[in-house]
């Protein structure tokens, strides 16, 4: 269990919260996490159980069905699961969706679809990412061309989190090409519109159990009323909300290193070698001091970064730093624990290699780690 005794970020409201979450995992995802990983996508009804828990959105206010709670109850979510070593994309969908609707969404978008994401009726996924645009967001070369009163989206889209399960899609695509970032706009697109296509569930890597797919426009068209904000301030907006997207993956990332940790004490407590504990070598002992060290400084960065982002000082490059910084703790932590448990960390059905194999990712969406340095470089 996550040790929070010590954590500064939260009051006891939160924690009360977290004991729900808790529970709430325990029952409903950590038994299915091995066949989840074995089917590459989690059930259908996680969203509608999680709704009922009052694990989705819990940031929406409640004139839209929602707790109207801060960020913080996001972050626990988003910690237990990382700590349950799960993929599921419902932090996409809270942490990153949700907010782009009650920033942007005109109040009869706000109200139709605000309900529905909170219930886990409708799960959501934003689309960002092509083929030939990653990080580099003003490459996108989705077009959504008015005609009349609608657009017409033509384009594609790869590595997209809750690519199957979604039924809201935020697109992002240029209005007009030949304004660069002035010309893009998002677009809410429903998965049951002409001209929607879902591709492959994707082989990756790791994170196994979330549904990560390509998604095809042809000629797929929406009424303008289907427009997040106002037109032409599509990149504004996602340079707006990045730094909370970004803050989400370091506390999930977080969580996971130590998850790792502790798998890496217990298994190095159990296991022997040369007739004492593995744990016993100074090598080991010395190796996990120092994780358990920048372990420490890790919480307390969290902690910093969560309450200035509950008051809403948290800064761009403040949050791509700790992106940066989390995720390369991720790494080395669950790199060092795999060696710690020998050969049986290369095995499937020890933890430590679920954990290893997504922690890979971490250091690329959101931004790529070497975005992150541009981003805060340009702050010094």
């Amino acid at each position: 269990m996550l040790d929070t005794s010590r954590r500064t970020a939260f009051l006891p409201e939160h924690e009360l919260f977290r004991d729900q979450v808790r529970r709430f995992l325990d029952r409903e995802v950590v038994p299915h996490l091995e066949r989840w990983e074995r089917e590459g996508i989690v059930d259908r009804d996680l969203w509608t159980k999680s709704g009922e828990a009052g694990l989705l959105c819990p940031t929406v206010p409640e004139a839209y069905g929602g707790l109207g709670l801060d960020f913080r109850y996001n972050a626990v979510i988003d910690e237990e699961l990382g700590y349950a070593g799960s993929s599921a994309g419902i932090t996409l969908h809270s942490d990153i969706v949700a907010p782009y609707l009650v920033a942007y969404g005109s109040e009869a978008q706000k109200r139709h679809w605000l309900p529905r994401m909170i219930s886990g009726e409708t799960p959501t996924a934003i689309a960002m990412t092509e083929p030939s645009a990653g990080s580099d967001l003003q490459g996108i070369r989705t077009t959504a061309v008015a005609d009349g009163d609608d657009y017409v989206v033509n384009g594609s889209k790869t590595y997209i989190t809750n690519g199957q399960h979604a039924e809201l899609v935020i697109v992002v695509a240029k209005t007009d090409p030949g304004e660069g970032a002035k010309g893009t706009s998002l677009i809410l697109v429903e998965s049951d519109r002409p001209g929607f296509a879902r591709g492959r569930n994707l082989d990756k890597i790791g994170l196994h159990g979330q549904d990560t797919s390509e998604l095809f426009f042809q000629d797929l068209r929406v009424p303008r009323a289907n427009l997040l904000g106002a037109e032409g301030m599509g990149f504004a907006y996602l340079m707006n909300q990045l730094p909370q997207e970004r803050l989400a993956i370091a506390v999930g990332a977080q969580a996971s290193a130590q998850r790792a940790f502790d798998e890496a004490v217990r298994f190095t407590r159990e296991r022997k070698a040369f007739g004492r504990t593995v744990f016993e070598f100074q090598n080991t002992r010395f190796t996990l001091a120092d994780l358990a060290a920048k372990l420490q400084v890790g919480w307390a960065h969290v902690d910093w970064a969560l309450a200035r982002h509950a008051e809403g000082r948290l800064t761009a490059d403040e949050a791509s730093a700790a992106k940066l910084w989390h995720t390369d703790l991720q790494w080395e932590v669950c790199d060092a624990a795999l060696q710690l448990h020998g050969g049986a960390g290369y095995m499937n059905e020890y933890l430590i290699a679920r954990l290893w194999r997504d922690a890979r990712v971490t250091r690329i969406f959101g931004g790529t780690n070497e975005i992150m340095k541009e981003v805060i470089s340009r702050a010094i």
